[in-house]
């Protein structure tokens, strides 16, 4: 029972400085007020394992962080899902272009295409996964067992090349 006190205690005293802490990692304020409460209620179910080196304080700190990380881990996720879903209409809205639109469209990554193809090796197999298969530079790695940065030089060094080639074609 000496635990609940200091804990209700030091809740009192220290209460409102967390709630700011998570208020400043999140800027939003029902949010924060959703994870104050989750911090309280995780804190408190895990008094019994509270060793009193540190200050209840401090340790709530930290368990307020963390779940503010697991909240931005829920939310990447989430955001993940929509832009998959933002994609899927995205095809949809582009298989409803007028055949017009379509057709110069399709000339034009054509000719991207085409020019990507005039650049040395090394750098078509990266600008080719990014542009046309929409792969991050980090599955560009993985894919082609190239180093992460040995990838962004190559990338940045490609989209050097290619430019002047893209400006000739826009002159035409």
């Amino acid at each position: 029972m000496d635990r609940e006190i200091y804990f209700e205690n030091e809740i009192c005293e220290h209460g409102a400085a967390v709630f700011h802490y998570i208020y400043s990692l999140v800027r939003h304020k029902e949010l924060a007020e959703d994870l104050y409460q989750e911090v309280l209620l995780s804190a408190y179910l895990a008094l019994g394992q509270f060793e009193q080196r540190a200050r209840l304080k401090s340790w709530m700190y930290t368990i307020a962080l963390n779940k503010c990380r697991d909240y931005w881990r829920k939310e990447k996720g989430r955001q993940r899902f929509w832009q998959e879903n933002a994609c899927i209409y995205s095809n949809d809205y582009e298989a409803s272009l007028l055949t017009e639109e379509y057709v110069i469209k399709k000339q034009a990554d054509e000719a991207v295409e085409a020019s990507i193809k005039e650049l040395p090796a090394r750098y078509q197999d990266p600008l080719l996964l990014f542009y046309f298969k929409d792969c991050s530079l980090a599955e560009i790695s993985d894919e082609t067992g190239i180093p992460l940065s040995t990838v962004k030089t190559r990338m940045k060094r490609g989209k050097e090349q290619l430019r002047p080639k893209l400006k000739m074609l826009a002159v035409q």
